[in-house]
């Protein structure tokens, strides 16, 4: 058993034949099949006291945590995810001996459970279903799902077939009221909550009254612009007139001229 996020030990023990068995060894886990399955971690020791050096390792996320010297092969695996269920082989090679490599026939099926969590929710439209909201859940076992309307009853849904084995989506059809919409995920973990917000917007009532005012609020702004233009061009055209007609304005003083004046 294992919990998505966390750890798990896959456990595995060996004996043989020999009395004794100080040579090398090597460490073989593989998922899927015995024998010719996809390896996923191998490691190597030159005598039992050696540390096993680690030749292969998928996604860095497997570690020996068995005691060679008593026979022991266990490796952990980290951080698991839903890849990581499988069903996995231990092998071990005691020689190059074809008669003296033991590998399991039955393997070890890891199992990984998970708390609830909303993946995705969201509303959409079409003409089939109308305004609809959508919520997607995932978790081990897969989570039951419930829906709540912004007055607090439960919703009957629709539960379209699951695109993953640990994931369930519900659709909730033809949404009548405004307000905020949850989607509830509960299974044996816990639960949790998403939610999503829903307003339609109509033509009519106090919601076409209100377009009105807005509208009305706009445009009394653009004519006090507008007038404020007006003025401030008005007084640009009054100052460059003054500034034509006045002589005394028109008198331009030149240091340059005034020193060529003087000059012989």
């Amino acid at each position: 058993m294992g919990e998505i996020g966390k750890a798990a030990t896959l456990p595995c023990s060996f004996s043989h034949p020999h009395k004794s068995h100080d040579s090398g060894l090597t460490v073989i886990w593989r998922i899927k099949h015995p024998y010719n399955g996809t390896v996923v971690f191998k490691c190597m020791s030159e005598s039992s006291g050696d540390p096993c050096k680690t030749t292969i390792n998928h996604m860095n996320k497997f570690r020996l945590i068995g005691n060679l010297r008593n026979n022991n092969i266990s490796i952990s695996i980290e951080n698991l995810t839903w890849e990581d269920s499988n069903r996995y082989y231990c092998r071990v090679e005691l020689s190059s001996d074809r008669h003296d490599k033991y590998e399991t026939k039955s393997g070890t099926w890891l199992h990984l459970s998970a708390h609830p969590r909303i993946v995705n929710i969201s509303v959409a439209f079409d003409s089939a279903r109308g305004y609809h909201a959508v919520c997607t859940a995932e978790g081990e076992p897969v989570p039951s799902l419930l829906w709540i309307n912004p007055r607090n009853d439960q919703e009957d849904l629709f539960l379209p077939s699951p695109i993953l084995k640990h994931q369930r989506t519900s659709e909730l059809h033809h949404l009548r009221y405004d307000g905020k919409y949850t989607c509830a995920a509960t299974n044996s973990h816990g639960k949790v909550e998403g939610s999503v917000y829903f307003f339609k917007f109509t033509a009519g009532g106090s919601s076409g009254m209100g377009y009105i005012i807005i509208c009305a609020a706009l445009g009394a702004k653009l004519l006090l612009l507008f007038l404020m233009v007006g003025v401030v061009s008005y007084y640009s055209r009054a100052d460059d007139t003054k500034s034509i007609t006045d002589p005394s304005r028109n008198t331009q003083e030149s240091t340059y001229e005034n020193y060529t004046q003087r000059s012989p």
